[in-house]
C-alpha cells in the first residue's frame, strides 16, 4: 500500500508514520521545503497542487493545519482557516483531477465542529453549533466533497483531546500538575471527549481499510468525563493534589474571551458512534488506564 500524508511532523501524523513504516506500508510525505529524499513530494498548501504529485496512492491522509492554541488575533484566525479550508480545497481538487485517484481520502477535522452543548450526547448526526470553530470546521469538511463528489471515499475524522506523552495538551498540562499546581479549568463541569493517541491511529487505520466508512467519524474515546473528573484522575496518576483551579477570568485574559470559551471552556460530549458501530476495539476505553499507560 502507498500512502500520501500531509502533517508528517505533527504529533498524529509522526504517530501514524511510524505506525505504517513498521509494517513496511511506503509512505511518502507532502513537505513545503524541497524534498529531502524519495520519501517527500514538495508543496505549497495555499496553491493549486500538481495533480502528477499525488496521483497513483492508495490513501490520502491529510493531517496538516495550524494549532488553534494560543490568543486569537485577526491574524491567528486567518492562519487556522487557511491551513485548513484552503489546504483541503486544493488537495481535494487535485484528488478530483488525478488520473490515478485514491481509493481513500482521510481528512482531518475536529470535535469543535459541535461547539458547546452541555450535557447533550454527541454523535456524528448530531447539529454543528455557533463560532469560529464550528464554522471553521464546516467549511473545512465541506472543501473535502470536492474529492467526494469526484467518486473519492472521503472520510471526515473528528478528533477530540489526544493524549499523548509526546505532545499536545497533556503534555502542556503536566508541568503544574507535577508541581502540585494543577486543578480543574473554570467549573469543571464541562466534558472533554479524550482519546489516546494509539487509539487515533488505529481510528485512521481502519478509516483507511474498511469501505463501509465515510463521512464524519468522531475519533473519541467511548467514555468522555468531566474536566474535574479528568483533572482528579491524572493528579492521582501523577501522585500529586489538584487544588489550584483555574478561574474562568484568567483563561479569559490569558487566551482572549473567544478562544478560552470554544477551546476551555465549551462542553462537548462526545461519543465514536460509527467507530463502536464498525467494531472498533479501543485499546484504552477508560482515562485512568490511558493516563497510566502514557505517564508511568
Amino acid at each position: 500500500m502507498r500512502v500520501l500524508l500531509s502533517g508528517a511532523s505533527g504529533l498524529i501524523g509522526a504517530a501514524l508514520r511510524a505506525s505504517f513504516e513498521r509494517e513496511s506500508v511506503d509512505v511518502v510525505r507532502l513537505v513545503r521545503d524541497a524534498p529531502k529524499n524519495a520519501g517527500e513530494v514538495q508543496w505549497n498548501p495555499m496553491a493549486a497542487v500538481p495533480t502528477p504529485i499525488i496521483s497513483g496512492f492508495d490513501a490520502v491522509v491529510h493531517l496538516s493545519g495550524e494549532t488553534v492554541m494560543g490568543r486569537w488575533t485577526a491574524a491567528k484566525m486567518k492562519a487556522i482557516r487557511e491551513s485548513r479550508v484552503s489546504s483541503t480545497k486544493n488537495l481535494a481538487t487535485a484528488l478530483a483531477a488525478a488520473d490515478r485517484k485514491p481509493r481513500v481520502f482521510v481528512c482531518a477535522s475536529a470535535i469543535g465542529f459541535y461547539g458547546d452543548h452541555g450535557d447533550q450526547i454527541l454523535n456524528e448526526d448530531s447539529p454543528s453549533g455557533p463560532g469560529f470553530l464550528p464554522e471553521i470546521c464546516r467549511e473545512w469538511e465541506q472543501s473535502s466533497r470536492i474529492a467526494a463528489d469526484a467518486g473519492v471515499r472521503t472520510v471526515n475524522v473528528r478528533i477530540g483531546l489526544v493524549l499523548s506523552a509526546k505532545g499536545g495538551a497533556l503534555s502542556a498540562m503536566l508541568t503544574p500538575f507535577k508541581l502540585g499546581g494543577g486543578g480543574r479549568i473554570g467549573s469543571g463541569k464541562q466534558w472533554w471527549s479524550w482519546i489516546h493517541v494509539d487509539d487515533i491511529i488505529g481510528g485512521i487505520r481502519l478509516a483507511i481499510g474498511n469501505d463501509s466508512l465515510s463521512g464524519p467519524v468522531n475519533l473519541v474515546g467511548p467514555n468522555p468525563v468531566r474536566n474535574a473528573d479528568f483533572t482528579k484522575v491524572l493528579a492521582s496518576v501523577l501522585r500529586r493534589p489538584a487544588i489550584f483551579p483555574v478561574p474562568e477570568f484568567a483563561l479569559r485574559l490569558a487566551f482572549g474571551a473567544q478562544a478560552a470559551d470554544e477551546m476551555l471552556l465549551a462542553s462537548q460530549r462526545v461519543v465514536p458512534a460509527r467507530l463502536e458501530a464498525s467494531g472498533y476495539p479501543f485499546r484504552y476505553p477508560e482515562l485512568r488506564v490511558a493516563l497510566e499507560n502514557l505517564l508511568r
